[in-house]
């Protein structure tokens, strides 16, 4: 039977503890926090969104590199984990606090692409430094086509698919780039590390709040349900035997590590908003009366905020224009 909600909500603490036996091991860099969540796999917290990094014997995979005030602390932690190289950065969307570190990470890096790994490409492919691998439309809203751009050249993908799978096999276990297309924006990735059992879902699931619906940046409420199905399906509980506290770990955009049950209850939390917003639509009900009629209520003081860069108030006005460009 599933975990109740006091167990779920205790794995989840307990996750910054213990997780599957295995003690935390903290490494402080600044103020940030390295968590060993299996023996080859870790995540970094306090550096803006939340990042992982994978270690083994063909280097480092790193999946978001935080914002670029902490990116030296960030290399700096990987390096106190491992002497290995990194090898490879993977963007999970363009936002500042996910991708403002890729210059510095890439640049302390060093290509596979080396022509003493047999390649034949030369030691100076992308500058020797690691490959970033995103969604095409991270490098767009990276590269600004169109206008100017915030982020340095040097920050900018160098490997960008647009298929829904985009998959790769180092450290011993294979690792699948999933597209989540209009969820949080139209770029979203989540990232799954199949051997580790470790997914990084980016800004797709965010335990500290209400998810952030870009509908300027092609985000949408079907999309992000979506993605959160998605994440639902790729990670599995730990059942029958659910005293383990063991089962998939899921690393969220921001906040804390998590099990597939959590990602089940976080989606049908917005599932349940975006029902009752679809309800006073239908009966004809002005944005500014949906809004009064509170329809996140019983989830407010969880994941709400009525001040800040994402409040309650944006999460209803996306999901209603998400909703109104579907009826159109």
């Amino acid at each position: 039977m599933p975990f109740s909600r006091a167990i779920r909500v205790a794995v989840a603490t307990a996750a910054f503890a213990t997780i599957s036996g295995l003690v935390a091991q903290k490494a402080p860099v600044a103020d940030l926090e390295v968590l060993q969540l299996r023996p080859n796999f870790y995540m970094i917290a306090g550096a803006g969104g939340n990042i992982g990094f994978q270690v083994g014997e063909d280097g480092v995979v790193v999946v978001d590199t935080g914002s670029a005030n902490t990116a030296d602390s960030v290399v700096a932690a990987i390096k106190k984990v491992t002497t290995q190289p990194i090898r490879y950065v993977i963007n999970t969307s363009a936002d500042p606090d996910h991708v403002g570190g890729n210059t510095a990470v890439a640049k302390a890096g060093q290509t596979l692409f080396t022509q003493g790994g047999g390649v034949g490409i030369g030691a100076d492919f992308l500058g020797g430094g690691a490959s970033i691998l995103s969604v095409e439309q991270v490098l767009t809203r990276m590269s600004a086509q169109g206008g100017s751009s915030r982020f340095p050249v040097t920050s900018w993908p160098t490997e960008t698919f647009n298929q829904r799978r985009k998959y790769m096999y180092l450290n011993g276990e294979g690792i699948e780039v999933l597209h989540q297309p209009a969820a949080h924006t139209d770029g979203d990735a989540i990232v799954f590390f199949r051997r580790s059992d470790v997914v990084v879902a980016g800004d797709v699931f965010d335990t500290t709040r209400f998810p952030v619906i870009d509908t300027a940046r092609g985000g949408s409420i079907q999309g992000e349900i979506a993605a959160l199905q998605q994440l639902v399906d790729t990670a599995i509980p730990s059942v029958p035997i659910v005293s383990r506290e063991a089962g998939t770990l899921v690393i969220p955009g921001h906040g804390y590590i998590c099990d597939q049950l959590d990602v089940v209850e976080y989606r049908d939390m917005v599932t349940i908003v975006r029902d009752r917003i679809r309800d006073l639509m239908k009966q004809g009900l002005t944005l500014q009366q949906i809004k009064a009629a509170l329809p996140a209520r019983g989830y407010t003081r969880r994941y709400g905020a009525e001040t800040g860069p994402s409040t309650t108030n944006d999460f209803v006005e996306a999901i209603y224009h998400s909703m109104s460009e579907k009826t159109r």
